[in-house]
């Protein structure tokens, strides 16, 4: 029998998992694959790099621009689903299996720990947009419903952002884990967005306040320099 028509064409889905135990290590087993319908028509890939200038007061010119770091990917796509067809189920079951990600696991949750999910964009052999990653953003809009108000047609439209897996707070000449580095403060800093990109998780700003005896983790002076503990440092007290 041959076969149908779009049996070979490669399906994109979401991969669905649990975080990471500790930081610095991968994530956990799978928690759900949700398969799409469509695949997408469009997907936008972008990554940012961060430069720091000090402003000069005698200098003619900008300063020179002094690199920071890199930073993660994104990727946004967007997801059509249609129940139109009784046999492709349930559009808020598969708007429902999607939402998974943007909530605390179960696990994670019994471990006092609360992360949500961590998630993988896969179609075929593309790389550049399979990575691991958290949903940063999820919105639903509906464009059909059923008499009874079911709906019918929706598109999901999905952030996701790169998730590292490097070891933090790791002196890639030492190689020890309980290097202690130090962080300058600039505009928009906060313990917490510092803790998620040194440690992978945002509730470990503490270990950074009681190093550096602050008592609100939201004002920070630009220019102050901050001690970074490795993570093992503090853990006793997150």
């Amino acid at each position: 029998m041959a076969a149908a028509p779009g049996n070979n064409l490669a399906r994109a889905q979401l991969l669905i998992m649990e975080p990471p135990a500790k930081v610095g290590a991968k994530p956990g087993a799978t928690i759900k694959r949700v398969r799409f319908q469509f695949n997408p028509n469009k997907l936008a890939l972008t990554k940012s790099t961060e430069w720091r200038r000090k402003p000069s007061r005698m200098a003619p010119d900008a300063a020179l621009p002094e690199f920071v770091g890199s930073g993660p990917r994104s990727l946004s796509l967007e997801v059509f689903l249609d129940a139109t067809d009784k046999h492709d189920g349930s559009v808020e079951k598969k708007i429902e299996d999607l939402m998974v990600a943007c909530v605390p696991t179960p696990k994670s949750l019994a471990s006092k720990k609360p992360a949500s999910p961590w998630v993988r964009f896969e179609w075929g052999t593309a790389r550049t947009t399979s990575f691991n990653g958290v949903l940063s953003s999820f919105s639903v809009d509906y464009s059909l419903f059923d008499v009874d108000g079911k709906p019918l047609r929706a598109t999901c439209s999905l952030g996701i952002e790169e998730a590292s897996v490097d070891t933090p707070g790791q002196n890639p000449t030492s190689g020890s884990e309980n290097t202690r580095r130090t962080h300058r403060v600039i505009a928009g800093d906060s313990l917490p967005q510092l803790a998620w990109h040194e440690y992978g998780d945002a509730t470990a700003w503490r270990i950074i306040a009681e190093a550096n005896e602050i008592d609100d983790p939201m004002i920070l002076a630009p220019g102050t320099e901050l001690l970074v503990p490795a993570f093992d440092d503090g853990q006793d007290g997150v």
